[in-house]
This record gives structure tokens, C-alpha cells and sequence, in this order.
């Protein structure tokens, strides 16, 4: 295989591996947690700039749950789907509702202890 039809495989996984990325309404920062890799080096996996051996693609697949030949087989022209507003609305306000969480807790907190600070002053 010569280096253009490298580059262009290159490119074509990487392209079907954003694609998965997106219709699952994944970040990169998500995906390149679940490989343990850095944001930068998965994003050169997308791009096509980095060669991806068959354990990362065997990887990538188990992530997506999907065999390493769908990676390679999915059609290069197929149009690609951006994630949901749906999805990607679900996905801020699950963290949203960890932070309110998160703030009635402290708030509770404070609370008590700011009637026990009281407690002690009136006894």
C-alpha cells in the first residue's frame, strides 16, 4: 500500500470512528477516557493522522459494541449524524441536576450547622 492509499484508509477510519462518536452523542474527551487515551491523541485517530493498529480498533469496537468490521466496512459517503439536540440537551441537564444535587447538599449543611451554632450560642 502506498502512502496515499494509507493516508486515505487513514482517513476513512477515522472518519467512520467520528461517526460512531457522534450518533452515540459522545465527546472525544468521553471516548478518549474510555480508551485511556489523551483528547489529542484520539483526535489524531479521527483525523486520520495517526495509524490505528487492530487492538485500538478492536478496542474502539468495544466501545461501540460493534465488530472491527463495521468500523472498516461503514460507507465513506454515508452523511454523518450530528448527535441529537435531544441527546446532547440530556446529557447537560443529567449534569445540571448532579450539581443542584451537589449545592442542596452543602446548603443543608450549612444550614445545620449554622442552627447548631445557635443551639450552643442560646444554651
Amino acid at each position: 500500500m502506498n502512502d496515499n492509499q494509507k493516508k486515505k484508509t487513514n482517513k476513512t477510519i477515522g472518519k467512520n470512528i467520528r461517526t460512531l462518536r457522534h450518533q452515540h452523542g459522545w465527546s472525544q474527551e468521553d471516548v478518549a477516557n474510555r480508551l485511556g487515551i489523551s483528547i489529542p491523541a484520539f483526535s489524531k485517530i479521527e483525523t486520520g493522522v495517526t495509524d490505528v493498529n487492530l487492538s485500538r480498533l478492536e478496542q474502539i469496537a468495544d466501545i461501540y459494541e460493534i465488530d472491527v468490521v463495521h468500523i472498516l466496512a461503514l460507507d465513506s459517503e454515508e452523511v454523518e449524524q450530528q448527535p441529537s439536540n435531544l441527546s446532547i440537551l440530556q446529557k447537560k441537564l443529567v449534569d445540571r441536576e448532579s450539581e443542584i444535587v451537589n449545592l442542596q447538599r452543602k446548603v443543608i449543611l450549612l444550614y445545620e450547622e449554622l442552627r447548631n451554632a445557635k443551639t450552643s450560642v442560646h444554651a
